[in-house]
């Protein structure tokens, strides 16, 4: 990205397409608007405009957003024109003569970081909301890009600045009447009080992630318990092979299912068996450590296979007997038939109870690597001012760590270790 730049793109997905949406953003906006729609209709207020100079282009709905009253905080356009491939193909070659270039994934955004309009919290809340599938991912994306927990942040931040004072103001004037020689009996309460907010948003990162990632459920048993059939009876597909013949599931299969609003991933995995078959016996390590990082694990066992060991696990475990068309079985937490459909509703009820068992109520903000490390590394700090409370000059740079790890969070110090990493998953015109 070059700084000073003007930059275009079909933000509206791909042609040809009932209407498409061209975006620019930078200095010479301004002059490229005039010259291919006119007079600037009234910011942020839509008008019909015949596009093109010497010729007509096409005809569609313009927006002018002047900065830094924009997304990007500079001067931006948009022209709602009719999604034909020679026509968004002529409007780009006229904007080009301007020396107005096409926009990287993610650029838009990018300026909006850059400009103080959107923190990193917020960006990463905007990539969130772009890519969400689920009704729980759109509630927990849009809470993060709007802000809620930068505002927490910053209030833990105003905590941190506010005991920090209270030791530098010792440190510095403590020769000055006004400055008591020991801090206020509050200052460690305040500092456990800190603590305990921190520590309790960091415990919710798990469920955090989870709304954010899905809920991992593992399907697991001996060869032919059923595993594949399930997935195919849960996603109404025919996306796994069903066999009589074992071993035939050699890989991770992963299947995203939406249940009440809820992101699930069902993974698929290899029988658990001894087997001489090295590519099998790699399907069984692979699915092993798939079981181990599960959420949930579905274990299965069918009338007319050998029952295999479970593994342990700290999922929760959900015992079930499937093939229950075939006869009786034994004792199990539900029983289904994939050939008749029994049981099916009562597992995807049960899944959606445990799901929302782990997720909790309102989805937690915190949800991100880098919220975990911020939140442990600020956790550290303050542990570290409690510590050495006595000694003001070791607790004033605790403090000051605690300060920067969250700082970190919002972006406002070492942000470009991270955005190149992050606008690589952004689309093209976001």
């Amino acid at each position: 990205m070059l700084a000073g730049d003007t930059i275009m793109a079909l933000s509206s997905g791909a042609l040809p397409s009932g209407v498409a949406v061209i975006r620019l953003s930078g200095p010479r906006v301004r002059e490229a608007f005039l010259y291919l729609a006119g007079e600037l209709p009234v910011p942020r207020t839509m008008a019909l405009r015949r596009i093109g100079a010497d010729t007509q282009l096409d005809q569609g709905l313009v927006v002018w957003f002047p900065g830094p009253h924009s997304f990007t905080g500079e001067d931006c356009a948009e022209f709602h024109v009719h999604g034909s491939p020679a026509g968004v193909k002529a409007i780009l070659r006229s904007l080009n003569t301007f020396g107005i270039r096409l926009a990287g994934p993610g650029e838009f955004t990018r300026r909006a970081f850059e400009n103080g309009k959107l923190d990193l919290i917020a960006v990463e809340g905007l990539g969130d909301l772009l890519s969400a599938e689920t009704e729980k991912q759109r509630q927990q994306a849009l809470a993060r890009y709007d802000g809620r927990l930068t505002e927490r942040v910053e209030t833990w931040r105003d905590v941190l600045l506010d005991l920090r004072a209270e030791i530098e103001a010792r440190l510095d004037f403590s020769d000055e009447g006004d400055v008591t020689e020991e801090l206020p009996s509050s200052f460690v309460d305040e500092l456990a009080n800190l603590k305990n907010s921190l520590v309790e948003a960091l415990a919710s990162i798990n469920s955090g992630r989870i709304v954010r990632e899905g809920v991992r459920v593992a399907l697991a048993g001996a060869p032919n318990a059923g595993k594949s059939s399930l997935i195919n009876a849960l996603s109404k597909s025919d996306i796994a092979i069903v066999s009589d013949e074992a071993g035939t599931t050699r890989d991770v299969r992963e299947v995203p299912l939406d249940i009440g609003g809820q992101l699930f991933i069902l993974l698929d995995l290899a029988g658990l068996r001894e087997t001489d078959s090295r590519a099998e016996a790699e399907g069984i390590r692979r699915a092993e450590r798939a079981i181990q990082d599960a959420d949930i694990l579905l274990w299965l066992e069918a009338p007319d296979t050998e029952v295999a060991l479970q593994p342990a696990t700290n999922a929760t475990v959900v015992r079930i007997g499937t093939k229950s068309d075939l006869g009786p079985t034994g004792s199990y937490d539900l029983q289904i038939s994939t050939a008749t459909g029994f049981g099916l509703d009562a597992l995807v009820d049960r899944l959606r109870a445990i799901g929302e068992n782990l997720v909790g109520g309102e989805p937690s903000l915190v949800s991100h690597e880098r919220d975990r490390l911020g939140l442990e590394q600020a956790v550290s700090a303050v542990d570290e001012a409690v510590l050495y409370h006595s000694n003001w000059e070791l607790a004033a740079e605790a403090l000051r760590h605690a300060s920067l790890a969250l700082e970190r969070m919002i972006g406002r110090v070492d942000a470009e270790q991270v955005l190149d990493r992050l606008f690589v998953s952004f689309c093209i015109g976001k």
